[in-house]
């Protein structure tokens, strides 16, 4: 059943995207935009824990759950260190997983030979 949770909350959110890119002028880079800003206002709000209870994985791994991650380091940075803690909150919690994305990206670069495009 937890399969099932994930699946249909992170297809919900690829649904949601897909119509936006669809039905909308809005370019891709705004899309990933306003699902970032999305989380982090659900997040605030105290919306978007509900949701990463319910679909786990599904709402954690899209953009949005990044805003969520960032909305919760910042608060419980607050919490700790008052305002400099709005400063540095949201990078501390997501350090890990930005630092896993370039080293992962930088070992894909040296492992594969890019082509040039067809046009």
């Amino acid at each position: 059943m937890t399969y099932l949770k994930v699946f249909l909350t992170g297809g919900l959110l690829c649904v949601i995207g897909e119509a936006l890119i669809l039905k909308t002028k809005l370019t891709p880079a705004r899309i990933l935009v306003l699902y970032i800003t999305a989380g982090v206002i659900l997040s605030a709000a105290g919306l978007y824990g509900p949701i990463v209870r319910f679909g786990a994985a599904g709402a954690t791994v899209p953009l949005t759950g990044f805003g969520h991650l960032l909305a919760q380091g910042t608060i419980s940075a607050v919490q700790e260190k008052g305002l400099l803690g709005a400063f540095t909150g949201g990078m501390q919690a997501a350090a890990g997983g930005i630092a896993a994305a370039v080293f992962f990206g930088f070992l894909t670069a040296v492992c594969f030979k890019p082509r040039p495009k067809d046009t």
